[in-house]
């Protein structure tokens, strides 16, 4: 069962549908509405239309159908590299400018829209103390001087320099060893809190999603067949594939508890 229809939307989906070459839609969504400061994980198999969404959004792609709305604006009528700045995207992978050093890398947008150079330097400053890297060790730094995880810090910081509501995630912790994936997961998760923003993540960890999301949005075959906080789709009863995804940490969580309880010989 889909959840009420938040206060203050923020981002909104009216018969959107993407089909590409003349297939079949890859994405059909009939209304889909996301509300101020939510925290919104998209799950699902390999090619469901989980990043395409993120990339309707975004207008990396355009719909073939329906309308889209960020703030209450139509896309369609909104200029794309300027909405693109008024939203972050952090992916696995970071996509850091290798020429770059860290403090340009994170003021790349606030340079794009004119911000004088006290007011970025200030900025990126205030970016590295949130995402937790001493801003004099790190800032002349370039990407290839620093670890995944470090790069994926700054990553997060790039994306939120210009200061956005709405911050798109695609698989952003994916590429990371376990230990730096829960780190970096739960301090992006308070940031998400401080800042009041808007997320939405693609992610194939459900337990990553339950964990960090208000609310899991999944996805089968371009469509929405599940959209619930993860207390009431881990509870059940939700179709076959739903149950059996939500229910993988439980699984896991059973084993280990076996495996530790386990007499030795």
């Amino acid at each position: 069962m889909a959840l009420p229809i938040p206060a203050q939307p923020v981002i909104s989906l009216l018969g959107v549908t993407k089909a590409y070459d003349g297939a079949s839609a890859a994405l059909d969504v009939p209304s889909l509405t996301i509300g101020a400061r939510e925290f919104v994980a998209i799950v699902g198999p390999s090619g469901c239309g989980k990043t395409t969404l993120l990339r309707l959004i975004n207008r990396l792609t355009e719909p073939t159908a329906g309308a889209i709305s960020v703030d209450g604006a139509d896309e369609l009528a909104l200029d794309p590299p300027s909405l693109r700045r008024r939203i972050g995207y952090v992916f696995q992978g970071v996509g850091l400018f290798p020429h770059m050093t860290v403090a340009e890398n994170i003021a790349i947008t606030p340079a794009l829209l004119g911000w004088d150079e006290a007011r970025k330097a200030a900025r990126v400053d205030t970016l590295l103390d949130l995402v937790r890297l001493d801003r004099h060790k790190y800032r002349n730094r370039f990407p290839h001087e620093l670890s995944g995880g470090e790069r994926q810090r700054v990553g997060i910081a790039r994306a939120i320099a210009a200061e956005p509501r709405i911050v798109l995630m695609d698989e952003p912790f994916g590429a990371l060893d376990p230990l730096t994936r829960d780190a970096l997961g739960r301090d992006y998760r308070q940031l998400h809190h401080d800042l009041g923003l808007t997320t939405l993540m693609v992610t194939h960890d459900i337990l990553e999603a339950a964990l960090l999301a208000d609310r899991i949005i999944v996805l089968q075959a371009g469509r929405i067949i599940a959209d619930a906080e993860p207390q009431t789709l881990m509870v059940g009863d939700q179709g076959d594939y739903v149950d059996e995804l939500m229910q993988t940490p439980r699984r896991q969580a059973e084993r280990l508890h076996a495996l530790m309880t386990r007499e030795r010989p």
